[in-house]
């Protein structure tokens, strides 16, 4: 069987959360993950992200930057993707489930820094890459007088 490809996002909200969703079936059922899916046939990477994120979680979002690629290999399951994950802004909907009792369960916001557990290996590179490039403005700017940091 070939490797399937997939896409997902990072999306942080304006407090510096990342949306991560409960995974209820395979690849990596029961974990958590950020929000994607297979990209289709004569789709690109851009439109399938988009795509998905509006099909799972009703949001419209604007893709920032490519954060990096993940490869999940699980024989036991027959499965093998290769995944393209962006950081993402949104810039419209409100963030809700709209698979209830499909392939995601609950969805939640969640700190950079608390992340909940299990993770996905799936989304464990783009939360690694965007905390790193979090961390990286801290260091590059001011944080505001409110405790805030900024975006």
């Amino acid at each position: 069987m070939s490797p399937r490809i997939g896409v997902g996002a990072v999306i942080l909200n304006e407090r510096g959360e990342v949306l991560l969703a409960w995974r209820n079936r395979q690849p990596e059922q029961h974990t958590w993950s950020i929000p994607g899916g297979k990209v289709d046939p004569y789709e690109s990477l851009e439109t399938a992200v988009i795509r998905e994120i509006k099909e799972e979680v009703n949001l419209d979002i604007a893709i920032d930057s490519l954060l990096c690629t993940a490869e999940t290999i699980q024989p036991q399951q027959k499965e093998h993707w290769i995944s393209v994950l962006y950081s993402t802004k949104v810039i419209g909907g409100h963030a809700r489930n709209l698979e209830e009792g499909g392939a995601i369960g609950e969805i939640g916001w969640f700190p950079l820094h608390d992340l909940p557990s299990p993770l996905a290996c799936f989304a464990v590179p783009g939360l690694e890459a965007v905390k790193k490039l979090y961390n990286e403005s801290l260091l590059n700017s001011n944080i505001s007088s409110d405790g805030g940091i900024p975006l």
